[in-house]
């Protein structure tokens, strides 16, 4: 990877446009993090002068956490107001109730929503009761509820080792299938299963569905940020960014909407782009 840039605290030792997105490489991930949380903070207040509300599509899972982490900083500091900002959360379990300690309705409580000046109308979820013949409708319903406020201005992912974003698994769908695909329930990966184990003691406690924003749902967003680190991401990252775009690997779906995605990675996760 070219383009090299001089190292600073928060500054990529990298910096490259490849398959259309703009790719940052840090030195380590938490340089990564604290230019992701700059990033995140700068858009909801620049949402909010330019028309009075922010609309962010929000992940879980380790990966975000430390973001989080450092929006209630700012929140703390008095530096950011959620008060004006709605979220949209990618996925959920299926079934999950969003009183165990395992939801990500329970997740986002902890990390970010108990913590700042969101209202409770505004943090929104997919929701792991629904009676499983009326998932899908409740996806479709969800797309409108994003759709109604304007769309997301920013929808922050992270990467499976299987290259799954959100819980969009790998599939044999033809791309232009994938690329249509709306928020639904869908069959978890193996992959994705095994990497859950550890939180659910064990694989066999691991739901086997979810819900998940679709693919489309994903890149109608006005900016995407996609965060990965650590070497056991290396290949789904360098497949993602250098492979062909296939349904195999979700996230080189990506590469379809050139100019709003940026990832932000350490230089173990690029390792097989340097």
């Amino acid at each position: 990877m070219s383009g090299n840039i001089e190292p600073g605290m928060t500054k990529p030792i990298h910096r490259r446009e490849l398959a259309g997105a703009e790719v940052e490489v840090f030195a380590t991930a938490a340089d990564a993090y604290e230019s992701a949380i700059d990033r995140l903070a700068t858009l909801i207040r620049d949402c909010l002068d330019a028309r009075g509300k922010a609309v962010l599509g929000l992940a879980t899972g380790a990966t975000p956490e430390p973001v989080y982490a450092g929006l209630v900083r700012e929140h703390q500091a008095r530096a950011l107001s959620f008060a004006q900002v709605s979220t949209y959360n990618l996925d959920e379990y299926y079934p999950m109730s969003p009183l165990d300690p395992n939801s990500y309705r329970a997740y986002m409580d902890r990390h970010l929503f108990s913590q700042v000046d969101l209202t409770v109308n505004r943090a929104h979820l997919l929701d792991g009761t629904v009676p499983e013949a009326f998932a899908n409708d409740h996806g479709a319903g969800y797309d409108r509820w994003i759709a109604a406020e304007g769309g997301l201005d920013l929808q922050l992912l992270g990467l499976g080792r299987n290259g799954h974003i959100g819980f969009n698994e790998p599939t044999d769908l033809p791309v232009e299938q994938s690329l249509a695909l709306p928020t639904r329930l869908v069959e978890l990966h193996p992959t994705t299963i095994a990497d859950a184990a550890r939180d659910f003691g064990g694989e066999a406690n691991v739901p086997r569905q979810a819900l998940t924003m679709g693919i489309a749902t994903i890149l109608a967003a006005r900016s995407i940020l996609i965060l990965a680190f650590g070497d056991r991401k290396a290949p789904a990252v360098a497949r993602s960014l250098t492979g062909p775009v296939c349904s195999e690997v979700p996230g080189s779906l990506l590469q379809t909407d050139p100019g709003k995605v940026t990832w932000m990675i350490d230089r173990a996760a690029a390792a097989e782009l340097l």
